[in-house]
């Protein structure tokens, strides 16, 4: 290692030795010629003003010339200091653009129960309330109720059924989906059925996305404005039932509206309709742009395993199931990934603990650029405008009562309409854009340099060739006069007494 340190050095050493050989060969000018030099340059330099001081023979004029450039350079340095300060900030833009099309791409909708597990299967196996709550925690983070009546009934069957398949235990058991719960279904005129729908499993249990983003090429889209999907549910409050102490006090359908490219979210985004009601819900499309880093949030280089299109709730999933898998060796069914699937007793001993790490520590965070899982550079969205009314009308009533053979007040109970449609047939683009490009800002500093001292970028060559042949020359004197001007090193008295002895001999 020294000798390589030492061979680096003495290699810096005779390279310098080189420069300064080459330059002391090189003549010194005269003051003479340096005095030309400078003289030359101030009247043929295209920086306006310089010429003015060197040739008009009156001082007062050279003073008020020499004020006027002066004064020139400092605006220009202001302003030029003033444009970089406000480049660096990386101010933006938003743009908001309406696009009309012939067609639209109708979004995909989620669809669940309100009421999760059936009725029949709860009253065998009560502590699916419980298990489900701890299983769903991955997608919606809540807390474990430890003095709730079912948890000694739950950690015993924990500790009992450890290989009790809690996925097809509710897929089983949950809410499902066919003639008898979608009672009508019709996209643009056209009949659906619930093979048109994909099961997904939430917070909710068993639910179905129409439109889904499974078949790319038989995605829908809509052509007139006021019509779309129409559907008819009858939730059957007395085959399906939830645990109102957790909360689950309703009655209805609970969906979301969303981009088929993107996973289902019901946190802050879930409508619901209740029974007896007929939601009409219209729809518009928002595409949003977001600037990538500094100038806005987004990273366009990060990019997902398991989805095809990057989304901030696809991004949190893949997170926490990299951190599970990691702590606990396995995968929970409900997250993206291709590990073991954890089991229950997992789930109570590692995965939940896991997931308040993660919430604690911050592991999995959003929104920042910094963040695990910034905003996307882009993102579609459906903002909604929903309005109820009651449903069936009294003539309604009677006729579905005796379509369907039910009675009035089951009618009432369980049956809910609801229609989605699109308000206009265009979409809005929001877009944020870069208040100042890179080549705006030479614009507009190079416009301040011609307004203030008539300089362009050959001025800038042109100083910058003036500055370095003083540099050259500057160099040429240290190397040339400064040696001569250091006096020699003096006689040592070993020399002195040799030098007498040579005399006198």
């Amino acid at each position: 290692m020294e000798q390589t340190k030492k061979s680096k050095v003495n290699a810096k050493k005779g390279l310098l030795e080189k420069i300064k050989l080459w330059l002391s060969k090189k003549p010194l000018p005269s003051s003479t010629d340096r005095k030309k030099f400078d003289h030359d340059f101030a009247i043929s330099t295209s920086f306006h003003g310089l010429h003015n001081i060197v040739r008009n023979r009156s001082k007062i004029h050279k003073v008020i010339w020499l004020v006027v450039v002066l004064g020139s350079v400092s605006l220009v340095i202001w302003q030029i200091y003033s444009r970089l300060v406000n480049y660096l900030t990386w101010p933006t833009t938003t743009s908001v653009e309406v696009q009309y099309v012939e067609k639209i791409e109708f979004p995909a909708v989620t669809f669940c129960n309100l009421n999760r597990f059936q009725t029949e299967a709860v009253a065998k196996f009560g502590v699916i309330f419980f298990l489900w709550n701890i299983v769903s925690k991955v997608l919606h983070l809540q807390d474990i109720r430890t003095n709730s009546t079912g948890f000694k009934e739950a950690i015993d069957f924990l500790t009992s059924q450890q290989n009790f398949s809690i996925a097809e235990f509710v897929k089983k058991n949950g809410f499902y989906l066919n003639n008898s719960t979608l009672l009508k279904c019709d996209f643009f005129g056209k009949p659906c059925g619930s093979q048109d729908f994909a099961h997904v499993f939430t917070e909710y249990g068993n639910c179905f996305t129409f439109n889904h983003g499974e078949n790319i090429g038989a995605r829908e889209k809509v052509g007139v404005s006021g019509r779309g999907l129409s559907l008819l549910f009858n939730v059957n409050q007395e085959e399906f039932t939830d645990d109102p102490t957790l909360g689950f006090v309703d009655a209805g359908i609970i969906f979301v509206i969303h981009s088929p490219k993107k996973v289902p979210q019901f946190d802050g985004l879930g409508l619901s309709s209740p029974v007896g009601m007929h939601a009409r819900v219209t729809i518009r499309q928002v595409k949003t742009v977001h600037q990538e880093y500094p100038w806005g949030e987004c990273n366009p280089n990060i990019k997902l395993q398991t989805f095809s299109t990057y989304s901030t709730s696809g991004c949190l999933k893949e997170c926490k199931a990299r951190h599970i898998e990691k702590q606990c060796g396995c995968l929970p069914f409900l997250l993206p990934g291709k590990g073991i699937e954890c089991d229950l007793k997992k789930f109570y001993n590692c995965v939940s603990p896991t997931l308040d790490h993660i919430e604690v520590k911050g592991l999995c965070t959003m929104g920042t650029h910094n963040s695990s899982c910034p905003v996307p550079c882009e993102e579609t969205e459906y903002p909604a405008t929903i309005s109820y009314s009651t449903f069936p009308s009294r003539k309604a009533l009677k006729y579905l009562s005796k379509k369907l053979n039910q009675s009035q007040k089951y009618i009432r109970e369980n049956l809910v309409n609801i229609e989605i449609n699109y308000s206009d047939l265009n979409y809005k683009i929001t877009q944020q854009q870069k208040a100042v490009s890179v080549s705006e800002l030479l614009a507009d500093v190079g416009g301040q340099l011609g307004l203030f001292c008539g300089a362009s970028m050959i001025t800038i060559i042109e100083i910058i060739e003036y500055i370095f042949t003083n540099f050259y020359w500057i160099c040429l004197l240290f190397l040339l006069k400064i040696p001569e001007m250091t006096p020699g090193p003096h006689p040592s008295q070993n020399q002195l007494g040799n030098k007498n002895n040579i005399e006198e001999c």
